[in-house]
Formats: structure tokens, sequence, C-alpha cells
């Protein structure tokens, strides 16, 4: 599924008109899911029903496109075959129970609801929401593509504005020639990974850099709320043009960690064959109070749903391997050697004396080979997977399924 997003230029009362549809859709999650609780034992059916009784009993749910309507029962639903496919694997903690929706900032139609001119840099929304012909502003192109392809479209409010969303069902594999070369990545903190090739990329450290801003706007925040001799009006207003300072600071650190992620996992993905990355619990590693903020701003996850992404799309094999003992194995000799998280550099009595990120980055890589065959082999027969071993250290291997979100 390709995501192609365009900004939305919009006048006040077609902003409102987007707000009253947001809101509209997430009335209607919440209610579908309310009598989903109160009501156990019920199907798929039975919530599209009630979905039908809300759009007679509440005319500006009934405003609505049906679709849209129907969108937001399909978001329940996901969510509940979720929680319940959770249970049956018996993952570890919480199960993820659907919850009610406080913050919505999105709505979605299929493909009904809105028509695309001819030129196709306006979209006009046909329900009775009054959001009317909006103008859209981007590079992409939507002549390349039916308009049948296009399965969604959606509306998103952020802090610099609105934006909408065309998702087409497209499939668009660029089959590349081998390279005949395999890497491994182990990713840190003080550089972003360093391969099985000894080479490193540095951390950026976005959040850290913008650190000092983010601060500043959260105190305006904070003061608005506490409130001066003024009037409440004032004080309202004041604090919401806070709060939208804030949104953007944190925006901007989002964005530039999402295109330095998408763009260090496209180098890797072309310039190797495979690629071996450890299988990291991110929400684990998190719980460590004093490293968190350095693990949440590295954006490890988000670099590993792009090699995913990218890997599906140039027809390159990604590996997910136990991340278990890499760092105290030797890359040479597998004796264990021990040591803490200040030790740097690793030194084996075997003659091994490599920088510990390389050291288990070459482990990485020989744990994911020991599965897929020996080099000559995969260099021959590269687009099939292997099948995986019990005992290779492997916990799963992926051909890099594509998500829905993801923008190329």
């Amino acid at each position: 599924m390709l995501v192609m997003e365009f900004k939305a230029v919009l006048k006040k009362s077609q902003q409102k008109a987007v707000d009253e549809a947001i809101r509209t859709s997430k009335f209607v999650r919440n209610k579908v899911l309310r009598y989903w609780i109160d009501n156990k034992g019920i199907g798929k059916k039975e919530l599209y029903r009630y979905n039908t009784q809300l759009r007679d009993e509440f005319k500006f749910v009934k405003d609505l496109n049906s679709h849209a309507c129907q969108a937001s029962v399909e978001n329940v639903e996901r969510a509940i075959k979720r929680f319940f496919d959770n249970c049956k694997k018996k993952v570890s903690g919480k199960k993820g129970f659907p919850k009610f929706k406080k913050h919505c900032r999105s709505v979605e139609y299929k493909q009904s609801g809105w028509k695309l001119s001819p030129d196709n840099k306006y979209i006009k929304f046909t329900d009775k929401k009054g959001i009317g012909k909006v103008k859209l502003k981007g590079t992409w192109d939507l002549w390349w593509f039916d308009q049948k392809l296009i399965k969604r479209v959606r509306i998103l409010k952020r802090a610099d504005g609105y934006y909408v969303q065309f998702c087409v069902k497209v499939i668009n594999p660029e089959k590349l020639e081998n390279t005949g070369c395999a890497v491994g990545l182990d990713v840190g903190l003080k550089e972003f990974y360093t391969d099985s090739e000894g080479n490193t990329e540095p951390n950026p450290r976005f959040y850290r850099k913008s650190e000092k801003r983010v601060k500043f706007c959260q105190c305006r925040v904070s003061r608005k709320k506490k409130g001066k001799a003024v009037g409440h009006a004032t004080r309202t207003v004041n604090r919401r043009k806070a709060r939208n300072r804030l949104g953007k600071a944190h925006l901007k650190i989002s964005r530039q960690r999402k295109e330095h992620a998408k763009r260090l996992a496209r180098c890797v993905i072309r310039s190797n064959d495979l690629v071996a990355y450890e299988d990291l619990k991110v929400k684990n590693l998190v719980k460590n109070h004093c490293l968190a903020k350095s693990i949440n701003d590295a954006g490890w996850r988000q670099f590993r749903e792009w090699l995913e992404h990218f890997g599906q799309r140039f027809g390159r094999i990604t590996v997910a391997v136990n991340p278990a003992y890499t760092s105290q194995n030797c890359s040479e000799c597998g004796e264990v050697v021990k040591k803490s998280l200040s030790t740097r550099t690793h030194v084996c009595r075997c003659g091994c004396n490599l920088d510990r990120d390389h050291n288990a980055a070459k482990n990485i890589l020989n744990r994911a080979l020991s599965t897929v065959g020996h080099t000559e082999t995969f260099r021959n027969a590269w687009g099939d997977l292997a099948s995986t071993k019990p005992d290779s250290g492997l916990v799963k291997q992926v051909s890099s399924l594509n998500q829905e979100s993801p923008d190329f």
C-alpha cells in the first residue's frame, strides 16, 4: 500500500468542518467499543448493525459519509482482533485491551464521499459535514494511478496544519542486482549503528539537540495554565497558542528522526543482499529510567521498520536474530568474555581485539548466516528465504512485510 500525502489548504470554516468530522468519527468508534464491552460475545455483524442504529439516532453521525463511519467500526474490529490474537499467543505483559479514544486527529473515507478534480489538484468531500473543495499542495503525481486504486482517503490534523493522505493499492517492487554482500548491524547509543565491517554511523540525537527549545515551550504552556491577572478567554487563547508551539517543536523532532531512519535504511538495503539485526524489545529497554530518553531519541524500532519496508520493496532479505550474548561472545572463537556496559573493547585470549559493538555486529551476522546458509549458497540463490533452525539463535526471519502507513 503506497501512501501519498498532500498539505491541505483550508479556510476557517473548512477547518471547523474537518474537526467536526474527526469528532464524529471518534464518537462512532467509542460508542461501538462500548457496545462491544457491554455485550460480550457479539461479532462484527452486530457492530455494523449498531453503527446503522447510531446513524438513525444521531443526525450529526448521519451527516458523515457512511463509509467513513464503517472505517471507524473497522478500527474497533482490528483492535479487538489484535487483543484476542495476543491472548492466544500468550504475549507477556499487557495484551492490548481496546481503549476509548480521547484525542483523535484523523478521519478516514473509503472509495466514496470524495471526488478528485480532473487536474488532481483539488479534492471535494461530498458528505454533509460541509468540508467542500480542498486544495492540495504536494509533489506527488496522482496521474500515474487509476482512481479506482485509491482505497482510502484520510484527513489528518497535525500541529502545523491539515493533511490529506491517499492510500493507493499498488505493488511497486524494484529489483536490484545482487551485490554479494551481507551485513550485520548492532545499534547503540554512542553510535547509531556499527556494522560487521567496522563502519559506524553517528547518533544524531535530535531530541537532545532540541531539548532546550522543547523545555522552553513546555514552560510557556505551564505558565499559561497557571494564568495571570487576565481574563479567562485571553488565558485560554494564549494557552492554545503555547500548546501549538510545543506541538510543532515535537513534530519537527519526529520528522527529523523519521527521515534519518528512512535514509539510512534505504542505503543499507540497497548496498547489501542480506541485512541482519537484533530483535530488540524496545518497550522493555525503556523501562531503564537512566537510558529511556536516549533509547527513545535513537529510534531503533523505527529504523528496523524501515529496514523491513525497503527490504520488501527491493527484494532483499532482512533477518532478526536473538540478541542474547552478542556482546559477550567472541566473534572469532565463540568463547564467552564477560564485560560490563562501561567496557567498550572486546579482548579475547584468542587474540581478537575489537570494539565491543563491532564484535556484536559480527556475531549478529554469523547467527543469520548459520540459518541462511554458506556464503556461496546465498550468493547464487539469494531470493529464496531459508528455513529456520531451532538451534540457530534466529528469533524470526521475515520477508519484510510492508505496513500500510509508511510513505516514501
